[in-house]
């Protein structure tokens, strides 16, 4: 049985990115990198019917955030709506990706509900328009924030308060200044409107971890400039060096999604 409010990461990465989630009146599937029969077998292994999910958001219009075929073929099968930025539409239709037949446009800051969740969208730095949410029932809080340069003043007030805190962590500063990528594309990422880097995300979990925060997600980590064999203590010790071991926290997997985590039964 789903839970009434909950988080299903079904994949994240350079390569990919979906997850789900579940609101007291059907499901909401955060965007769609992914094809529609790898959509549905990431769904199968996760325990989570196609048809349980109302709506797709769309974070931004990155190919690895909304596949080329399968976000308007898995939209448009189910009849379901997709949300997206205004900007996000000619973006999508000069990459020759297409759009899904039904779509709503929402703004930035312009907060919306959806199956039984106020939704809050706020702009995120990146090098197209993009958006973080918060995901609220009476009571409790999901905040998911990837894709981004850096932690904004207004990002940290989205996210604070948090039970689930999903927040990039996409890259190790030796391994991508070492890595064979190209110097332009190195120093994207690394600026203020790439992709928010081991070192900046440990040092925002001191303003973001909340008292009632029990657990993170660290998502978004390159497959080429990270290695979660180096992510992993990291979080350890700097979980333990703010002494929030009562926090469960787990890395976002490119290839295999984690386990719902329940807010609320």
């Amino acid at each position: 049985m789903s839970p009434k409010f909950g988080f299903a990461m079904l994949g994240s990465g350079s390569h990919g990115n979906a997850s789900v989630v579940h609101g007291p009146e059907g499901n909401i599937l955060l965007d769609e990198g992914f094809s529609g029969v790898e959509l549905k077998r990431r769904m199968k292994r996760a325990g989570i019917e196609p048809a349980s999910i109302r709506a797709i958001i769309i974070t931004h219009a990155h190919g690895d955030h909304v596949n080329r075929c399968g976000c308007a073929t898995f939209a448009n099968h189910l009849g379901i709506p997709t949300y997206l930025v205004p900007d996000a539409i000619p973006e999508l239709e000069n990459k020759g990706i297409h759009v899904p037949e039904k779509t709503v446009l929402f703004q930035p800051g312009s907060a919306f509900d959806l199956c039984g969740v106020h939704i809050e969208p706020f702009a995120v730095s990146h090098d197209v328009t993009a958006v973080g949410f918060a995901f609220t029932v009476p009571g409790h809080k999901i905040g998911y924030a990837t894709d981004l340069g850096f932690i904004s003043e207004l990002a940290k007030a989205r996210l604070n308060g948090c039970d689930l805190l999903v927040l990039e962590s996409n890259y190790d500063t030796k391994m991508l200044r070492m890595s064979k990528r190209r110097l332009d594309l190195k120093q994207r990422i690394a600026g203020n409107f790439g992709h928010l880097g081991n070192a900046q995300a440990m040092i925002a979990l001191e303003e973001l971890l909340a008292p009632n925060t029990k657990h993170l997600i660290l998502a978004h980590i390159s497959g080429e400039c990270n290695d979660p064999e180096i992510l992993k203590p990291l979080a350890e010790a700097r979980l333990a060096e703010l002494n929030r071991q009562d926090i469960s926290f787990c890395l976002a997997s490119q290839s295999d999604p984690l386990d719902t985590i329940c807010i609320e039964a």
